[in-house]
């Protein structure tokens, strides 16, 4: 193989070898490693023009220790980063709970885990965390015991805001257990297990009576506006053709399990509609009522309960019913919605239409841009305080309408 020598600017190249059995592109590729001049921008000198990249060796007439001109721009050299690059997998575990965004954990006190599970829940509500900050002490509306386990709530989540450590909730536990004896039962010297739903009911309740008696406009219905459900339900007796509606607000929906439900959403509408004994003023005895709910007003962060719990008549005892129900990561319970509610949806939810078909190309709907009452802002319906529903999609994923909350780590029962 011959060698020639190559001048680029300044600087000469002494014997670089010319495998003239490959093309002309090689020799430029060796060329850009001694020079850093990428092989599109070399312009070299050779008798009849320049060296085009697929051009024959032998109609060049390369002679040994020729000297050949090259011109061209380097790219530029690059430097080596100011700070050390450091990867995620190589961080303390501390740092990396940090870096991720990841809350510190909680310990287990002995069978606490309904309890731990109830606040890692909670503790992931901004507004709940900034209505506890906001809370003012006690007054004389509110008892001693409901008092210091709102404090315990409070000082709890800021141990968990300002430790990437387990914490551990020792006094919480002390005031949840004065505020309600049931989670200190004791079987052979140990704490028994307790339901996460009962929990959540009862820090609920408590919540709701210390947020609401501040004088700050934003905690008086603090608890209400992001977890309450508003139901309106007709009750009617087939027997007697009596018919009533009732209003009642509520902090979950439950998913009642049989052995026909396997999706959430069938669980919801048997949990909307039940069956109950009471005096009729017509019949003048005890009749059955069908009692049909349906939802007026939605939360910001929507709490489902799996219920999982019957009883057992011939054993005199509760059961866990181990059925698989399967759950979306998106919920849409527009259908359990009221006729009062619908209406107030379908301006957002036609906008979400909207955005969902640009992304797949689609034209947007001008189904409903004349109708003045179903024209709802979304900003409308973002917003809690206004009675909007604006969790017709109650999702996992924060800031499109709501967050979706699954009570499912209830005691342990006898199962079936």
């Amino acid at each position: 193989m011959p060698t020639v020598s190559v001048k680029w600017q300044k600087e000469v190249f002494p014997a670089v070898e010319i495998d003239t059995s490959q093309p002309p592109l090689v020799f430029k590729c060796q060329l850009y490693d001694l020079t850093g001049v990428p092989p599109e921008r070399q312009k070299i000198m050779v008798k009849g023009g320049l060296l085009k990249d697929d051009a024959d060796w032998s109609t060049i007439g390369l002679k040994e220790g020729q000297k050949l001109m090259m011109m061209g721009t380097a790219d530029e050299v690059l430097k080596a980063p100011e700070k050390a690059i450091v990867f995620m997998e190589d961080l303390p575990e501390a740092e990396q709970a940090v870096a991720v965004g990841h809350t510190a954990g909680l310990y287990n006190l002995g069978n606490t885990c309904y309890m731990n599970s109830t606040i890692q829940c909670l503790h992931s509500v901004p507004e709940l965390k900034s209505a506890l900050t906001k809370y003012p002490g006690r007054t004389n509306e509110l008892d001693q015991t409901t008092h210091l386990l709102t404090v315990a709530t409070r000082e709890l989540f800021n141990d968990l805001d300002r430790s990437v450590q387990p914490v551990s909730p020792v006094r919480f536990l002390g005031e949840l257990r004065k505020k309600y004896p049931q989670f200190a039962q004791m079987h052979n010297g140990t704490y028994m297990q307790q339901d996460a739903e009962e929990c959540w009911t009862q820090l609920m309740y408590t919540l709701s009576q210390s947020l609401t008696v501040s004088d700050s406009r934003e905690n008086i219905k603090a608890v209400k506006e992001l977890f309450g459900v508003d139901l309106v339900s007709r009750v009617h007796c087939a027997e007697s053709g009596e018919e009533s509606s009732e209003a009642e607000s509520v902090y979950q929906l439950k998913c009642h399990i049989s052995h026909e439900v396997n999706h959430l959403h069938e669980g919801l509408k048997h949990g909307l509609k039940t069956e109950l004994e009471k005096v009729s003023p017509s019949l003048g005895r005890t009749a059955v009522y069908t009692k049909e709910s349906r939802i007026n007003d939605l939360p910001r962060y929507l709490t489902v309960q799996f219920v999982r719990f019957f009883w057992k008549r011939e054993s005199s005892q509760k059961a866990k019913i181990l059925r698989k129900v399967d759950y979306p990561l998106e919920l849409d319970v527009y259908d359990l919605c009221s006729d009062e509610l619908r209406k107030k949806l379908e301006g957002p939810r036609q906008v979400l239409r909207d955005e969902e078909g640009k992304k797949l190309g689609l034209k947007p709907s001008d189904k409903n841009s004349g109708s003045k009452d179903t024209d709802v802002k979304m900003n409308d319906a973002e917003g809690a305080s206004n009675g909007s529903g604006e969790t017709s999609n109650a999702t996992s994923q924060e800031g499109k309408f709501g967050k979706l909350f699954i009570c499912n780590r209830p005691k342990c029962e006898n199962r079936i």
